[in-house]
C-alpha cells in the first residue's frame, strides 16, 4: 500500500466535475484501489459519487491510498490532480 497526504486549495473544493474527472482517472489504474480519506470519512476515487460525499472544501486535508497494480503511479497521478484543481 501507497499513500500521501494533500490539502485541498482549490477555491471551489472538489466539486462534480473535477470529481467526475477524478473518478475517471482513478479508474484507469484499475486494478488499483484507490482511496481518499480524510479525518471522519473515506470514498473509493473511482465513485463520483463517494467523492462527492467526502464534501471536500478548500483547506480539508485528504489522504490518498492505493493498494495493488501499479500504486506508486496511482497515488502521484491523483495527487497531482488534486494540486491542480483550479477551478
Amino acid at each position: 500500500m501507497t499513500t500521501t497526504k494533500i490539502t485541498v486549495t482549490a477555491p471551489n473544493g472538489m466539486h462534480a466535475r473535477p470529481a467526475g474527472e477524478l473518478a475517471k482517472l482513478a479508474k484507469g489504474f484499475a486494478p488499483a484501489r484507490i482511496t481518499l480519506r480524510t479525518a471522519v470519512k473515506e470514498a473509493n476515487a473511482a465513485s463520483v459519487l463517494s467523492v462527492l460525499a467526502l464534501g471536500l472544501k478548500s483547506g480539508t486535508e485528504i489522504e490518498i491510498l492505493a493498494d495493488g497494480g501499479d500504486e506508486a503511479a496511482a497515488v502521484q497521478a491523483v495527487r497531482e490532480f488534486i494540486a491542480n484543481i483550479r477551478e
